[in-house]
């Protein structure tokens, strides 16, 4: 695709410019719709997600299909993957699990953009702990008519900020919405230079044609990256431990084979000393980690990314809003990471996700680019990546002039000034084969690849 006509092929040359690599004069990749925005977005399957069930689909602020589709050029050109997925990935946990848009609600159904007193914040009750939460963060206030409903009172009378504050001091994800979409006004943006932070190490002890990435990410974003880099002919091991696996293994179980197939499964107890020698014994192996706990947990384990990366093996870091700064800790899932991003729909006076839980996808694909980025150096580094700041940079912008307009004989399009285009559905790959059970390749791994 020509950079200068596609809003894909431009946001992979900012990427490959921003990582120190060259841009070619084409970029892998076809321009669907004349290089026009909202014509990735329909075609992606998350726009006919977005809205309310009996009315029509909503644009997206920015290009986050365009981001996706760009970021994926981007890998292309550093992996040299030929076979690999195109923005329809954005609705392919959708379509496996047969979701589709419920506005105000996210399409899973456990996130809602709340209005506030000056503006909107939103909040994702996905677990047991959220809702057990719910009056305490009301403070005190009759949790009566469900928990969303006394939520929704309490948030009225306060700030987004405080709102989103509050939600995590008790553990709850929760975002503010900012006013514009990508540019967040907070403490955290002010101490972030970006969606990703690069820190240096020690010379890489492992730099192997076919590299090993031990992965040991849950849900969707970190596992979309080890997907994409197994797609590039990586070896992926995914480590889990057995008393809390990976939470996606009990979701659709094509999606988790989607995400994982033709990787080895290890399951360790970590808390147990030879189950976390092990884990150590496979990151002194590995060419490159992938994690998405929060710094503290895994020093709490004995295990300091830092000190891996010093020692020689490259580390790709993933949480909501960035290892550092003062949100460090927050926690955050792809429907509040996004809408803290500015990553929503408006619908008359109201607000509402975009997609579903696009801040995931959205970071694993850039994730990756950045992954085939530090696999081509000599020198180990600690990639920090936040998903809010990924985010942003897809949402960056208004959606461009558009109409939508029902189709005949059914569905919908969109009209820009570029064409007109239906509003596809989502869609989904099928995976190569089933993903490994659980722990069925710990015994031939350790053996392998477990030694001192």
């Amino acid at each position: 695709m020509p950079i200068s006509d596609d809003p894909a092929a431009r946001h992979a040359a900012r990427l490959l410019t921003m990582l120190g690599e060259a841009v070619p004069d084409r970029l892998p990749g076809p321009a669907p719709g004349g290089g026009s925005a909202l014509a990735d977005w329909a075609a992606s399957g998350a726009m006919a997600l977005t809205g309310r069930p009996g009315g029509p689909p909503l644009a997206a602020p920015g290009a986050p299909a365009s981001a996706v589709r760009g970021a994926l050029a981007a890998f292309a050109v550093l992996s040299g993957a030929r076979e690999l997925p195109g923005a329809g990935l954005l609705g392919e946990r959708a379509a496996l699990m047969g979701l589709a848009r419920r506005g105000p609600w996210s399409a899973g159904g456990s996130f809602r953009v709340l209005r506030t007193r000056d503006g909107w914040a939103g909040v994702t009750l996905a677990r047991p702990d959220d809702l057990e939460s719910v009056p305490a963060l009301v403070e005190g206030a009759v949790v009566e008519g469900g928990e969303w409903t006394a939520l929704a009172a309490w948030a009225l009378g306060r700030s987004s900020a405080a709102v989103a504050d509050r939600a995590q001091l008790l553990g709850i994800p929760a975002g503010a919405v900012p006013a514009a979409p990508g540019w967040a006004v907070d403490e955290q943006a002010e101490q972030r230079p970006g969606w990703l932070v690069s820190t240096p190490g020690g010379p890489r002890r492992h730099r192997r044609a076919r590299p090993l990435v031990v992965d040991l990410t849950a849900l969707w974003a970190g596992p979309l990256c080890a997907s994409l880099l197994g797609l590039a002919g990586a070896e992926v091991i995914k480590v889990e431990s057995p008393a809390r696996p990976d939470g996606a293994r009990s979701g659709a179980p094509a999606f988790y084979d989607l995400l994982h197939a033709g990787h080895a499964s290890v399951a360790l107890d970590l808390a147990s000393p030879g189950g976390r020698d092990a884990l150590l014994r496979l990151i002194g192996q590995a060419d490159l980690v992938l994690e998405s706990s929060r710094p503290r947990a895994l020093r709490q384990l004995g295990i300091d990314a830092e000190e891996a990366v010093a020692a020689g093996t490259a580390w790709l870091s993933i949480t909501a809003y960035g290892r550092t700064g003062p949100w460090a800790g927050r926690v955050g899932f792809g429907d509040d990471v996004a809408a803290a991003a500015g990553l929503v729909a408006r619908d008359a006076d109201v607000v509402m996700p975009c997609g579903d839980a696009l801040a995931d996808p959205l970071t694993g694909v850039h994730a990756a680019v950045a992954a085939a980025a530090a696999l081509r150096r000599e020198r180990a580094c600690l990639l920090d990546v936040s998903m809010r700041e990924v985010t942003a940079l897809a949402a960056l912008g208004p959606a461009e002039p558009h109409t939508v307009r029902r189709r005949s004989p059914g569905g919908w399009e969109v009209e820009t000034a570029d064409g007109v285009f239906p509003v596809l559905p989502p869609r989904a790959r099928r995976a190569a084969r089933p993903a490994a059970p659980l722990g069925a390749d710990t015994a031939g791994t350790l053996a392998r690849w477990g030694g001192p």
